[in-house]
């Protein structure tokens, strides 16, 4: 009988330990779950993402060369015209010979012409002269640097000069060509007004390309300088676009660029081949005055693939400013101002023993993505992505299921 009542003691005992120690496991504070990352090096971009348009590179305006009556032009915008070929006819004003205004007009343009011709030969001398020092300056420091007397910037520069002066001199070439087009322009102009005949003028294509606008498609009476139609090779674009002037100062020439959303398949490559000097003040759509930098990149894709891509199409750009093939990095929604630091101290959670460790990181830059650290948890550790708001330094925390 007394046994009994023993046992029946150790069993209520044992029943409100366990019931205590229920409690205290129902009452315990649970790990919170979290979303973690691995802290990895790879490739790291920054970049600045701005809408641009398409624009021809070089674009030829052709203007009446003298006054009368425009023929109505067989052709239409995007025909292919080569240099030479026949863009209208003007018939001249009635009694031109009693004109001695549009005679001396014509005199004048005539002179001006030729004027224009022998400054852009010189310029073309110029830029020959310029090219033959940028090829020899390249080759002595290609020479130089298979010798490790040179750094791989220099050589760089070099190549950039040289680059830039074979354009230079190409652009100088065609100027050189398109002077000489409108002085032999001017010449007949003139000497059609001093015959006094009821001739047609013959007014031709001074380059090769497609017909962007046609200003004036039906017959009319032009005076002396109208603009009829624009003349640009689609084969020579570049893409403008108007950035912040916060963002242009990052994008420097030189810059590598991707032009998105164009409607091919793929992505086409380019550059930034210039920055203007000069802001200008632009409204947003929501009310806001903004300073924006007009910045050019030259496109570098081949022209396969891209040949109906023409004149103010309407594109995605994206600048890299910065690029590392191997950079300490996190996501960039693990980082997040270090509480109680200043204003540029950020940090991040590592995870350590189940616990969630507050460690402070260098911040160098970020993206869209990922956040490239100076100084941060060693690589193979794990962050928490996301951090709640309840999680604090030496919390308990234990990672989400998929």
């Amino acid at each position: 009988m007394q046994s009994g009542k023993i046992n029946s003691k150790w069993l209520a005992a044992g029943a409100a330990i366990a019931l205590l120690a229920l409690l205290a496991w129902a009452m315990a504070p649970r790990p919170e779950l979290v979303e973690v990352a691995a802290v990895q090096v790879g490739p790291f971009e920054s970049s600045i993402e701005e809408d641009g348009k398409t624009r021809v590179l070089d674009r030829y305006v052709v203007s009446a060369p003298l006054a009368g009556r425009w023929l109505r032009p067989s052709l239409r915008e995007g025909d292919a015209v080569a240099a030479g070929d026949l863009l209208g006819q003007i018939l001249p004003a009635a009694a031109p010979l009693l004109d001695e205004r549009s005679s001396a007009e014509l005199r004048a343009r005539v002179d001006a012409a030729d004027a224009a011709q022998r400054a852009a030969l010189s310029r073309l001398a110029v830029a020959k002269v310029g090219l033959e020092q940028a090829r020899r300056t390249l080759l002595r420091s290609e020479q130089l640097s298979r010798q490790g007397f040179v750094g791989e910037a220099k050589l760089e520069g070099d190549q950039l000069a040289m680059r830039a002066a074979t354009e230079e001199q190409a652009a100088a070439a065609a100027e050189a060509q398109l002077a000489q087009f409108g002085l032999v322009q001017a010449r007949a102009a003139l000497g059609l007004f001093s015959g006094g005949g009821g001739r047609a003028f013959d007014l031709r294509s001074p380059v090769a390309g497609l017909v962007l606008r046609l200003h004036q498609a039906s017959e009319a009476v032009l005076a002396l300088g109208t603009p009829l139609l624009e003349i640009g090779d689609t084969a020579k674009l570049e893409v403008v676009a108007e950035l912040l002037s916060a963002d242009a100062l990052l994008a420097r020439p030189g810059s590598k660029a991707l032009i998105e959303r164009w409607g091919g398949p793929q992505a086409l490559t380019g550059k930034v081949s210039r920055v203007e000097p000069g802001a200008f003040t632009k409204v947003s759509a929501l009310g806001v005055e903004e300073q924006r930098v007009r910045v050019i990149v030259e496109l570098t894709s081949p022209l396969a693939g891209r040949e109906r891509l023409g004149d103010g199409y309407r594109v995605a750009l994206k600048i890299i400013t910065r690029s590392l093939p191997e950079a300490l990095q996190v996501p960039v929604s693990a980082v997040f101002p270090l509480p109680g630091g200043g204003p540029e101290q950020r940090a991040v959670f590592a995870v350590e023993g189940g616990r969630a460790r507050l460690t402070e990181v260098e911040l160098e830059a970020r993206n869209g993505r990922v956040a490239w650290l100076r100084k941060g948890p060693a690589v193979g550790s794990v962050v928490i992505n996301y951090p709640p708001p309840a999680v604090k330094d030496g919390a308990r925390v234990q990672k989400r299921s998929p």
